[in-house]
C-alpha cells in the first residue's frame, strides 16, 4: 500500500498504459481519478474497480479543449482537497501523416507537438498550483523511447516527447523547493491495443529484433515504474528520464545482426 490515501490523477486513462496506471495505483491504496473524454467508458471501468474494493473516480478532459486540462485538475481538488500525484499519460500522433521532415505537412508537425506539449504543460501547471500549498507532490510524465532515439518517421511525435523529457527536468529543478518531484517514464514498444492495431507484424518483428529483451513491454510494467515514482520510495528521486523499453537504444546500431549471428553460433 505504497500510495495509501494519496490522490492520483491519470490522464487518458480508459485503456492501455493509462488504464494500467489507474489499476496499479488503486491497488496501492490511492484514490485515483481517471482523466477521460468518454465518461461513460470511465464510469464503467471505475464501477468495476470499485466493486473490487478500490477507490476510482473520473473527471472530464478533452485534449482538443485545452481548458479542460485545468478544469479536470480543479474538479479533483474540489472533491478531495488536494492532488498528490499527476500522471501525464496523454499523447497522440497519426503515423499516416506524421512522417519524416521531407514529407510531413508543417501543420501536422505543429499540431502534434502543440497538443502533446500542452497536455503536459497546462495540466502540470494547474496541479503544481495546488501541490505548492499542500506540501508537495509527484508528477510523472509518460514520454517515449522515441524522445531519446531519433526515428525515420513520426517527427512530430518524437520531437514532442523529446521536449517533454526536457520539460520534466525543468519542472524537477524549478519545483524541488516546494517538495514537488517530476520524473518521466519512457516506454518502448508496449503491447497496447493501439500498437496491436496500428503496426504491422513485419514492423513489430523488426523493432523487437533490435530490442535486447526480445518482446514487447506490458502496460503493467510501465505502470510499475509509475507507482515507484509516485511513492515515497522515490522521495529523493527527481528529474529522471527512465526508459522502460527492454534495452532498446542501448546497444550498437547493428545489434540485431550481431544477435542473429550469436544465436546461430549457439
Amino acid at each position: 500500500m505504497r500510495l495509501q490515501d494519496k490522490v492520483v490523477l491519470v490522464t487518458a486513462s480508459t485503456r492501455g498504459i493509462g488504464l494500467s496506471c489507474v489499476e496499479a495505483c488503486a491497488k496501492e491504496g490511492a484514490i485515483v481519478y481517471m482523466g477521460a473524454r468518454n465518461l461513460e467508458r470511465a464510469k464503467e471501468i471505475a464501477d468495476g474497480l470499485n466493486e473490487k474494493g478500490y477507490r476510482v473516480k473520473y473527471a472530464y478532459s478533452d485534449a482538443t479543449k485545452e481548458e479542460t486540462f485545468v478544469s479536470m485538475v480543479e474538479e479533483v481538488v474540489k472533491n478531495e482537497g488536494r492532488i498528490d500525484v499527476l500522471v501525464n499519460n496523454f499523447g497522440t500522433s497519426d503515423p499516416r501523416k506524421d512522417l519524416d521532415i521531407a514529407h510531413t505537412d508543417p501543420s501536422v508537425f505543429i499540431d502534434t507537438v502543440s497538443i502533446n506539449l500542452k497536455s503536459v504543460f497546462i495540466t502540470s501547471q494547474a496541479a503544481i498550483k495546488h501541490m505548492e500549498t499542500t506540501g508537495g507532490g509527484s508528477i510523472i510524465n509518460i514520454s517515449s523511447i522515441g524522445g531519446l532515439v531519433p526515428d525515420i518517421s513520426q517527427i512530430g511525435y518524437g520531437t514532442s516527447k523529446g521536449a517533454i523529457n526536457y520539460l520534466t527536468k525543468l519542472i524537477a529543478v524549478q519545483e524541488a523547493r516546494h517538495n514537488i518531484r517530476c520524473n518521466a517514464v519512457l516506454p518502448g514498444m508496449t503491447a497496447t491495443d493501439a500498437v496491436k492495431d496500428n503496426l504491422t507484424e513485419d514492423f513489430k518483428n523488426f523493432f523487437l529484433r533490435h530490442t535486447p529483451i526480445k518482446r514487447m513491454g506490458l502496460p503493467e510494467e510501465i505502470a510499475g515504474a509509475v507507482v515507484y515514482f509516485a511513492s515515497d520510495d522515490a522521495a529523493y528521486t527527481t528529474g529522471q528520464i527512465m526508459a522502460v523499453a527492454g534495452g532498446f537504444g542501448l546497444a550498437t546500431p547493428i545489434f540485431g545482426d550481431l544477435a542473429d549471428r550469436a544465436n546461430a553460433r549457439g
